[in-house]
């Protein structure tokens, strides 16, 4: 199984978020990973509230560091536009999305963000799935 990986700062919004619309879309061809390279050690309430009106539950999910992460084997690593703060694994596929960190926006700017991710990860997992079947 394929993995991958959403990296940012702390963990706690962007990355998990990212994760939990892989998990949402993806989850049987793939694993997904999040983390930061200073993770705050929680998860942003409303990107737990956010994700949950959509259907996912992500009040169990951690704010992690790349410790955690596979450090071989990683399929993709997407950094979500934290730029030289943003922690940096071996992967073959690298990409950087450039995604504004919703940490202080408000309710309407936070649910922008979160469905420019969703959108964001449904196109990286189409293009994956449509390599796979290349091959």
């Amino acid at each position: 199984m394929k993995t991958i990986v959403f990296l940012c700062v702390e963990n706690s919004c962007r990355s998990q978020m990212a994760e939990a619309f892989g998990k949402m879309i993806g989850a049987d061809r793939y694993q997904f990973f999040s983390a930061g390279s200073k993770p705050s050690g929680k998860v942003n309430p409303k990107a737990i509230k956010f994700m949950s009106d959509i259907g996912y539950d992500m009040s169990d999910h951690q704010s992690k560091g790349i410790d955690s992460l596979p450090q071989e084997g990683v399929t993709a690593m997407v950094s979500m536009g934290c730029g030289d703060a943003c922690p940096q694994i071996p992967a073959l596929i690298r990409l950087e999305w450039e995604i504004p960190d919703p940490k202080y926006m408000d309710d309407e700017g936070f649910k922008k963000v979160r469905e420019e991710i969703g959108l964001h990860v449904e196109k990286l997992i189409k293009q994956m799935d449509n390599d796979d079947s290349k091959n």
